[in-house]
């Protein structure tokens, strides 16, 4: 808890960020998001669905069940139709009082709604002791008593109300969902007798559906802990100059917050006074804390691990990075990917195939061959139980919705499971230099002194002149001088000679400080100086060189260095069999020398964005290409790649929005953990898709020899429902794939 500063026992009223509050015209105006409660299996989304998409002026439905939302996009008047017709099947809907007109404010609606699955167990306890007193006086009295009878009705009732009423209105809307199938196979089973295993099954199914909802709050925790890592209050100043805790979605831009050690940052901001070492991880997914100073910028949910600091406000909490990343991830759970848009389609046939299959087994045996009935009825009844698509349908959304979260939690955010899912098919990476590869600034990396000169001397003459110049390659050369502690002089007569350098007087003598095409305009260039500038370029330097008394004094090299963790990230893309290609507008000698040093495999130099477009366009040309920039020279290239990679997104509006997957850090080495993710979701998503054919079909083999039972046929349905759901949540805490092994 934050303790109070004890100036601030009044509070002024706080600074008040503007909100939108949308009116019922404005949801009507194109879309709704409801909550649904009891929205969690793509049995509901079916039954939702086939209801829905016939009312007129419904033109789309999206559904996000990992988080319980539907998405209706319309052409209503008033939604009071949409609204009846959910109430119809039974849907306790409940509309967004948040409804976002911008798409980052919509992170905020489900922090309450995405309530952990409740559900009294006193019914589900005594539904299964009645069922298991029913079997044991069955086999006991080896036959059916009277008793037998009372405690299976006892069972069904108690356990499969809801099982009845949802199968019911399934059946009235002419959908075959698992509800209508239990419902049917239990009361087909009473009626032909099988009384206890008509109470165990459906106490066995009533029980397995809540340790799926329960398993599935589990992936929902993914995102819930995303939102709870930014507190609800913040220390801030009010015009009196006290200081009074607020909730932080009342804090406008542009108020003072303070905070203490230990504290979480409630909101986005740039320091203004103090100094303190922050942990990002919940936000870049950086390992190391990371030093703040007066004008670096803090993001909300990250931990100030020691010293106090003030820092300015510069976004509202519905529009924090946390907030973009929040919304991301929940945009991304909505977006179908590949393999789940197959699984959706499979289903569609999948269901009414095995019903009809079912009905068949129940009626053409005894028909054509003379079958008892009872025992092809019941073996029909056994299908029934296993018909459900449950497992298949949804092991799709929870392995991505996990990948996603998992991703989210290490820096990386994925805009789509789309894009999860392609990034194991990557071929060609194709990457900027500068900023991407290098750290983006010059920096001094060479000093030679020349002619015999005093090299003491030319470094305080250059600094001198590099002190008053604007040029990054001067700059490079004053930042050394002063990390040296070289001493300046006094420059009078200071002039820049363009796209040569500058120039002045240093006492009783005048100086220059330039690149080549000022030492051949003066006249002082050699052969042995040209051969020492060749060297030097070759090694993608750009070199100035002192020029005083007629004779050149110094070579200055200056170059724009290669990130550490660069070299490492392209060794692992090459590892994980993905080559790459280095586009930028440098000279090629530079080009092919920071290529050389991080280990590309090819380099383009002197490109402006339209040719890096039509670089990545040749590439697409041969397989998935991906694209990684920093700047607005890169769009084009971005926007063209099949995934486009945003460097050093945290706090960038435009790389969180516009990029395929933004990486928060400037940390090259996640795009390979981004592939190896993708790879180890892939495996999982096959897995479970596996797993719940390979269980359902064996099952099909049982119940066509006479070896399957009904309530063995609710542990192979339900069974495999919920070995998808654990198989998927392993990428969560499995974080094999965030380095090479």
């Amino acid at each position: 808890m934050r303790q109070k500063d004890s100036t601030s026992c009044s509070c002024s009223t706080p600074p008040v960020a503007k909100s939108d509050t949308p009116s019922d015209a404005t949801a009507s105006a194109g879309q709704a998001s409801y909550h649904i409660e009891n929205m969690d299996c793509p049995t509901e989304e079916a039954l939702i669905r086939s209801k829905l998409a016939v009312l007129p002026g419904v033109v789309g439905l999206t559904f996000n069940l990992v988080q319980r939302r539907l998405t209706v996009s319309h052409t209503l008047p008033s939604l009071t139709p949409v609204e009846q017709a959910l109430s119809a099947i039974g849907m306790r809907a409940v509309r967004e009082d948040d409804t976002p007109t911008d798409q980052t404010s919509a992170s905020a609606a489900p922090v309450a709604e995405a309530t952990p699955t409740n559900v009294p167990w006193w019914p589900l306890a005594l539904s299964a002791l009645a069922a298991l007193a029913a079997e044991t006086i069955y086999w006991l009295n080896n036959g059916n008593h009277w008793s037998v009878v009372v405690l299976s009705l006892a069972a069904v009732l108690t356990g499969g109300l809801s099982t009845y009423k949802k199968g019911w209105i399934a059946l009235r809307n002419r959908n075959l969902n698992m509800n209508a199938l239990m419902s049917i196979a239990v009361t087909g089973a009473m009626a032909i007798g099988h009384w206890p295993e008509a109470a165990m099954v459906m106490a066995l199914f009533a029980l397995a559906e809540v340790i799926e909802a329960k398993s599935l709050d589990r992936a929902r925790n993914a995102i819930r802990g995303l939102m709870e890592l930014a507190p609800e209050r913040a220390t801030v100043q009010q015009a009196d100059g006290t200081w009074c805790e607020v909730d932080a979605r009342r804090v406008a831009v542009g108020s003072r917050v303070r905070v203490k050690p230990g504290e979480r940052l409630a909101l986005d901001g740039q320091v203004l006074e103090g100094r303190s070492t922050i942990n990002q991880a919940p936000i870049t997914g950086e390992s190391l804390p990371v030093e703040k100073a007066p004008g670096d910028l803090v993001f909300a949910g990250t931990i100030n691990e020691s010293g106090s600091f003030e820092f300015g406000v510069t976004a509202a909490a519905s529009h924090s990075t946390l907030a973009r990343i929040i919304h991301a991830v929940e945009s991304a759970q909505g977006s179908r990917a590949p393999t789940q848009r197959f699984v959706d389609q499979f289903a569609r046939w999948y269901t009414p195939a095995v019903f009809a299959i079912a009905l068949a087994v129940a009626i053409v045996p005894p028909l054509v061959a003379g079958g008892l009935w009872l025992d092809w009825i019941y073996k029909a009844l056994v299908l029934l139980v296993i018909a459900c698509p449950c497992a298949l349908v949804i092991s799709t959304p929870v392995s991505i919705v996990s990948g996603l979260a998992a991703a989210a939690r290490h820096g990386i955010l994925i805009k789509g499971g789309a894009y999860l899912e392609q990034g194991r098919k990557l071929q060609w990476l194709a990457l900027d230099k500068t900023g991407t590869l290098t750290h983006g600034k010059p920096v001094q990396t060479d000093f030679l002194a020349w002619n015999g000169a005093d090299p003491i001397a030319a470094r305080e003459w250059a600094a001198s002149l590099a002190a008053r110049s604007d040029h990054p390659v001067s700059k490079a050369v004053a930042r050394a001088a002063q990390v040296d502690g070289v001493g300046l002089h006094v420059v009078s007569e200071f002039a820049a000679v363009p796209g040569r350098g500058v120039s002045g007087r240093i006492g009783a003598l005048i100086c220059q400080l330039g690149n080549h095409r000022l030492v051949e305009d003066l006249g002082v260039c050699s052969p042995e100086l040209e051969r020492q500038l060749s060297l030097l370029e070759a090694e993608g330097k750009t070199v100035v060189m002192l020029i005083a008394d007629g004779r050149v004094h110094a070579l200055f090299a200056v170059a724009d260095t290669v990130k550490d963790s660069s070299r490492r990230a392209i060794a692992d893309l090459h590892f994980l069999g993905v080559k790459t290609l280095m586009l930028t507008g440098d000279n090629p000698h530079t080009a092919q020398a920071i290529a050389a040093q991080v280990g590309i495999d090819r380099a383009q130099g002197n490109l402006l964005p339209e040719d890096k477009l039509r670089e990545v366009e040749q590439l697409a040309l041969t397989g998935s290409v991906g694209m990684v920039g920093d700047g607005i020279n890169d769009a084009p290239a971005l926007a063209r790649a099949d995934i486009g990679f945003a460097m050093g997104a945290a706090g960038t509006d435009t790389a969180i929005e516009t990029a395929d997957v933004a990486l928060m850090d400037d940390d090259l080495r996640k795009i390979p953990a981004f592939v190896r993710l993708s790879h180890a979701t892939a495996r999982v998503l096959w897995q479970n898709i596996a797993l719940a054919l390979g269980i359902k079909a064996l099952f099909l083999v049982l119940t066509f020899t006479g070896q399957a039972t009904m309530w063995m046929a609710v542990f192979a349905d339900m069974g495999a429902s919920l070995l998808v759901v654990f198989n998927g949540l392993r990428l969560l805490r499995n974080v094999a794939w965030t380095s090479r092994a």
